[in-house]
């Protein structure tokens, strides 16, 4: 979608005055643009991925296809909505917090769901969502200090995860079956050492943080004397 909506020209085709009418136009449309659709587009096919993951008591291998097809295109607009948000200063607030939420909720919904039918331990999904939850809080419990950037070690888990949940959901035999074994020992190993690193940014980010804050009070301090 581009231009203004008409009901923010109040029906008339004649632009919003200036102000606070003005810019909240600007904003709602911001608001669609191509990042944050696939985002959306996302949050959709988490619902959509689980039932057809069900459907026929999970294990039909014509539905475990389609509930592939759809856990592949959510894993690909993650690839691109952030790319093309940042490539075309398309960032909003909307994306900011629906983007993360999309990733967890479409990774957790196949862990879970894999976990329920058998096909995944319990205690791999209870890792991989437990390091998953406590690097989302210790990011907001650092935010002030700064921000924790993504590391290469995270994104190579972050595809280890999305190759291993999606070669679950598919019914292997033989060799493959194996081969995803691996592969999701892989993303586990990586979900915890990457997920340790983190603990240690965080420390060191907000040890660091606290001494700048010191120090700066210490000198507004010495100033006023």
């Amino acid at each position: 979608m581009t231009g203004v909506p008409a009901s923010a020209t109040g029906g008339t085709g004649r632009p919003a005055p200036r102000g606070k009418l003005g810019a909240a136009a600007v904003n709602e449309a911001s608001l669609w643009n191509i990042a944050n659709i696939l985002t959306m587009i996302r949050l959709v096919l988490v619902p959509a991925f689980v039932v057809l993951l069900f459907q026929d008591g999970g294990h039909d291998p014509v539905w475990r296809a389609w509930a592939w097809a759809a856990f592949a295109v959510a894993m690909i607009t993650d690839v691109f909505d952030g790319h093309l948000a940042r490539a075309y200063n398309l960032v909003t607030d909307f994306g900011k917090i629906a983007d993360p939420i999309a990733d967890k909720a479409i990774m957790a919904g196949g862990l879970i769901s894999l976990s329920i039918l058998g096909d995944l331990p319990w205690w791999v999904t209870g890792v991989i969502l437990f390091r998953e939850l406590g690097i989302t809080l210790m990011r907001f419990w650092v935010i002030r200090h700064g921000v924790i950037p993504a590391s290469r070690g995270g994104k190579m888990k972050t595809l280890a995860q999305g190759t291993a949940v999606g070669m679950y959901v598919l019914v292997l035999t033989g060799a493959l079956a194996t081969f995803r074994f691996w592969v999701m020992a892989v993303a586990v190993v990586l979900t915890v050492v990457t997920g340790l690193d983190y603990v240690r940014q965080a420390v060191v980010l907000r040890r660091r943080g606290l001494a700048e804050e010191r120090a700066a009070a210490a000198a507004q301090a010495e100033s006023r004397a």
